[in-house]
């Protein structure tokens, strides 16, 4: 017996990453920061792509540590550049340096990216049918231009969008979507220990 997911592969690496990583709440700053800046990567690209590539874009920015990627200069660049494993775009690989060091200065303006995120957390009922889902959202115009505010680049609303579906902040799994339930209680969960 199949189940109902919200998209349909073949690919149980995609699968997996549906059932068990989409939409479940990220509330830490290292993971918020990661996916926003995996959706910038895969911006012109499929999801796929990045998601093949997840572990040598960890390697790559250390972990996504905010604080060890924000002291990259050109010599990283350049090698991040040569680096087969991930996406090589010059423009993005700045943009992955520039918003951790815009997530060092939220914190120390004491609005951590995590916190920010999360004030656009929003309980609506969610999409019935794939053509409900939303490009970009009223929330997620309002925070990228937060975001690119306090200094962070590749992060349009729809590349926002897309982090707040993947990290929790919306429940974005179709209504009949297996795991749309157990994603929302957790969701409930850990919005009672926030």
């Amino acid at each position: 017996m199949s189940v109902l997911r919200c998209w349909e592969t073949g690919d149980d690496a995609y699968n997996a990453y549906h059932d068990d990583e989409w939409g479940r709440p990220v509330r830490d700053e290292r993971g918020i920061y990661e996916r926003l800046c995996l959706e910038g990567f895969q911006s012109g690209l499929s999801w796929l792509t990045i998601l093949r590539k997840r572990e040598n874009f960890r390697r790559a920015f250390a972990g996504f540590d905010p604080e060890r990627v924000a002291e990259f200069e050109e010599p990283d660049v350049q090698r991040l550049l040569g680096d087969a494993g991930i996406v090589r775009h010059r423009g993005k690989i700045e943009a992955t340096i520039a918003n951790a060091r815009a997530t060092l200065a939220l914190r120390a303006a004491a609005t951590p990216l995590h916190e920010l995120v999360w004030e656009y957390r929003s309980d609506d009922g969610g999409p019935g049918t794939a053509t409900d889902w939303q490009a970009e959202t009223a929330a997620s115009k309002e925070l990228s231009k937060r975001l690119r505010a306090a200094g962070f680049r590749f992060v349009g609303p729809t590349t926002v969008y897309a982090a707040m579906q993947a990290c929790g902040v919306v429940n974005d799994h179709l209504l009949d979507c297996h795991v749309r339930e157990a994603v929302e209680r957790e969701r409930t969960v850990d919005r009672t220990r926030a």
